[in-house]
């Protein structure tokens, strides 16, 4: 989004005020030496909090649930875009989109005006970089930045393969197996097929494969473990960073995660479309091969399909952490390793007659976020504490004391240091996200949206969630005081 001059001294307004909805003071800094821990940070794409640990009977995620006994388990993390890259740009430079400018540019790290510089500056520009200047051996596997591997290629093979977040990882061993370089293994099927090899290949779901690793995320979680294994001999600290591709589409998987929901009661998403100048027809999704009748919308059968084979693909990625998570504990890494388990936004699954991202309402921007840090005091937390992602790299300075600290932009989040080890319940009364030129709040009760409609003119939408997070009757008549309220934690409206 380009601000105008009035966004801009809004965005400034709006570091001012979400400043002042602290309600514990960021500083929580541990004592002693710096490198304290080793960092696991695993994110895994389209993963909205579909798991067990989060209440959601029909999923498989015992791996992740499991992990959620022993961490702090965030109910409300709200990214900061709904969309890949740019949430990504904002988790790993720390900027809210009111600073950096990003409300959906994917390619936002290289290209654009907040494109990162090639060359190294005296601070850094990135929370891998931060690690690595102060020691730690950085690596990257899969998605951790927009591309799937770290290096810049387009959709169809094209580029210099130059790091993507410039300056920040020592390795990036992501394995291509038998498909081609970059986003071949991102839009994998069995057998060495992608979606970009020009062979036609768009099935929305195919459940084929009868090995982990004969799909990606399976390679992906092997070369971690063997990377693990490398990393615990060595005299330095870690920070890797591991990205699984599933379940983005398209929905691929191993055939025994579609057949363990076979009997399974797949629950229908809430009948209605809402009435906004966001709402959108689900393009991506809609362009797949289907093996259902494509309708508008769908069927409840297709429904149940479609949910299915999402709850398969976060099967095979819940197996994948814990495989990666049983060798952490084997190499006796866990008692000084920060995990983290991350999604980079979430996704509709039916809800608001929506199946995808790339919205601003609750089901895209709300997604999973738990911590396991060694000594926690508060294991198995689950906490209603309002967090966003951008909060992620002052928390894990806060907890890490790396050596190095000069960061090229001041970082925008809070700390979550406070809620995990106990000395707070809440660090912010509101979390921001953004998407192009909507901007909106989400407090513990309601989501407001400032922005524009579709001929151009100011657009606000209210929605209670209190009780129903699909609600879609906007009350921003009904409740002027509500909106007012809300809008104070907002830059001026775009």
């Amino acid at each position: 989004m380009r601000f105008t001059k009035h966004a801009l001294f809004g965005s400034i307004v709006l570091q001012c005020l979400v400043g002042l909805a602290a309600a514990a003071p960021a500083d929580s800094a541990p004592t002693g030496k710096s490198n304290r821990y080793n960092v696991l940070f695993i994110a895994i794409d389209d993963l909205r909090p579909e798991l067990g640990c989060y209440g959601v009977t029909a999923a498989q995620s015992p791996h992740l649930d499991r992990l959620a006994e022993s961490s702090v388990l965030f109910k409300r993390h709200y990214v900061q875009v709904a969309t890949c890259g740019a949430s990504r740009f904002a988790l790993l430079t720390g900027r809210s989109p009111a600073t950096s400018g990003v409300t959906r540019n994917n390619s936002a790290a290289y290209q654009g005006k907040s494109a990162l510089k090639r060359t190294e500056q005296p601070a850094a520009q990135s929370m891998p970089e931060l690690f690595r200047r102060s020691g730690y051996r950085t690596v990257c596997i899969g998605k951790i930045s927009h591309t799937p591997d770290g290096r810049v290629f387009a959709y169809n093979g094209a580029g210099d393969g130059r790091h993507e977040i410039p300056h920040a990882w020592d390795e990036l061993p992501t394995p291509f197996g038998s498909w081609k370089r970059g986003w071949g293994i991102f839009f994998a099927y069995a057998g060495g097929k992608h979606r970009e090899d020009g062979g036609g290949h768009k099935d929305l779901m195919d459940f084929t494969a009868e090995q982990d690793n004969d799909l990606p995320d399976g390679l992906l979680a092997s070369t971690a473990i063997d990377r693990l294994r490398t990393l615990k001999t060595a005299k330095t600290p870690f920070f890797m960073g591991l990205g699984f591709f599933k379940p983005h589409l398209p929905f691929v998987a191993p055939k025994q995660d579609w057949d363990a929901f076979e009997n399974a009661d797949i629950p229908l998403p809430p009948v209605g479309k809402i009435d906004s100048p966001y709402w959108h027809g689900s393009g991506e999704f809609y362009k797949y091969n289907t093996p259902y009748k494509k309708t508008r919308p769908l069927s409840p059968d297709a429904q149940r399909t479609a949910r299915r084979a999402y709850y398969a693909c976060v099967r095979y990625a819940d197996r994948q952490v814990g495989r990666v998570l049983k060798a952490l504990d084997e190499l006796d890494l866990s008692k000084n390793t920060i995990v983290v388990v991350w999604g980079d936004h979430g996704w509709h699954l039916g809800e608001q007659q929506i199946w995808a991202k790339h919205s601003p309402f609750e089901r895209a921007n709300r997604s999973v976020l738990m911590m396991r840090v060694p000594g926690m005091s508060r294991p198995g937390l689950k906490t209603a504490a309002l967090a966003e992602t951008i909060d992620l790299y002052p928390t894990l300075v806060d907890l890490c004391q790396p050596k190095f600290k000069q960061t090229q932009w001041p970082l925008d989040g809070k700390s979550l240091a406070p809620i995990l080890n106990g000395n707070a319940t809440q660090v912010r009364r509101a979390a921001i996200s953004y998407w192009g030129n909507a901007i909106s709040v989400r407090t513990d009760t309601h989501r407001l949206i400032v922005g524009k409609s579709r001929k151009g003119t100011p657009h606000t939408a209210l929605y209670d969630l209190s009780d129903n997070p699909d609600n879609i009757q906007n009350v921003a008549d009904a409740q002027p005081e509500t909106v007012e309220r809300l809008r104070r934690f907002l830059p001026m409206a775009p």
